[in-house]
């Protein structure tokens, strides 16, 4: 935040000025003169507040994705073979309904073939039509987790059919318009608390409001500049806002001694290949995901009168 107190000192609220874009812009003044016009608003005594907040946010999205491997001398067969591996579990995946879990399932067939061992002694695949060895086809299934409470349980269930390949679980954040708009309104009232504080520690009054700019950009303006010239307004510093707090409850060190120790279950027995898993084989792949915390931030640019 910096105070601006002047009555004919440098200013322009357009873009930083390039050298391709000074040719297609109506200067304030002619290039080189010393002082020129400030705005309307900056001809009496102002004090320009940036408001900055940040709030962390648990992610809301997820996704993975698994791979199943079929091998056939046939392509269409190894497709087949290929498609039977997923079908059960697109099938048990789609229970969850497309607005919490979105399965996407394609089919990647490639040929495989002869090898011999060249003059250095090195392995190459003699890529010929007629030296087709047999088919390769993976199922890929994509999942998008749209409800984060289903993450786990989701997960578990395709661990549990034993994929050929596992991708990590990534996160992210997409956030929503009530979280947007409630954190812009966040940075206005925390310009405001800037500019109040600022005003009292200079000795003066706030007065009314002369400019609202939720870009920002207002308040970036160089104005002991002789002709305009736009920083980036880096350093500022932003307000926490809207806290995420966890809260949960855990048995006391007496109580654990007391418990008896629970009998391990019997373990589940393997899925076939094909096969969708039970809930005792899903229980038993289940893994804790807890998706990280994402920032958002907002800032806003509020000039006020001085008195």
């Amino acid at each position: 935040m910096r105070p601006i107190l002047f009555g004919l000192l440098a200013a322009g609220l357009a873009a930083p000025l390039v050298p391709g874009q000074a040719l297609a812009q109506t200067p304030p003044a002619t290039i080189g003169q010393q002082y020129v016009p400030a705005p309307w608003w900056m001809r009496d005594p102002v004090i320009a507040s940036i408001g900055q907040v940040r709030t962390e946010i648990a992610a809301n999205r997820a996704g993975f994705t698994a791979g199943f491997t079929a091998l056939d001398r046939s392509a269409a067969e190894a497709s087949r073979k290929a498609a039977d591996l997923v079908r059960a579990l697109s099938q048990q995946l789609a229970t969850y309904g497309a607005d919490k879990v979105r399965v996407e399932t394609s089919l990647t067939t490639r040929p495989i073939y002869e090898q011999y061992r060249d003059e250095a002694g090195v392995m190459r695949d003699n890529v010929r039509a007629d030296k087709i060895v047999r088919y390769q086809t993976e199922a890929s299934v994509r999942l998008t987790i749209r409800d984060i409470a289903v993450l786990e349980r989701a997960y578990a269930t395709v661990v549990a059919t034993q994929p050929t390949t596992l991708s990590p679980v990534y996160f992210n954040l997409e956030p929503e318009n009530a979280w947007k708009t409630a954190l812009a309104a966040e940075a206005m009232k925390d310009a405001r608390r800037r500019a109040v504080a600022a005003a009292e520690n200079a000795g003066a009054t706030l007065g009314s409001v002369r400019v609202i700019d939720p870009t920002g950009r207002a308040c970036q303006t160089d104005v002991l500049a002789g002709w305009p010239s736009y920083s980036a307004g880096g350093g500022q510093m932003q307000t926490d806002v809207d806290e995420v707090v966890v809260t949960g409850s855990r048995m006391t060190r007496s109580e654990a001694l007391m418990a008896p120790p629970a009998a391990p279950p019997p373990p589940p027995r393997p899925v076939r290949p094909g096969e969708a898993p039970d809930e005792a084989q899903i229980e038993a792949a289940r893994l804790a995901l807890q998706p990280p915390l994402q920032t958002m931030t907002d800032s806003a640019c509020v000039v006020y009168g001085l008195s």
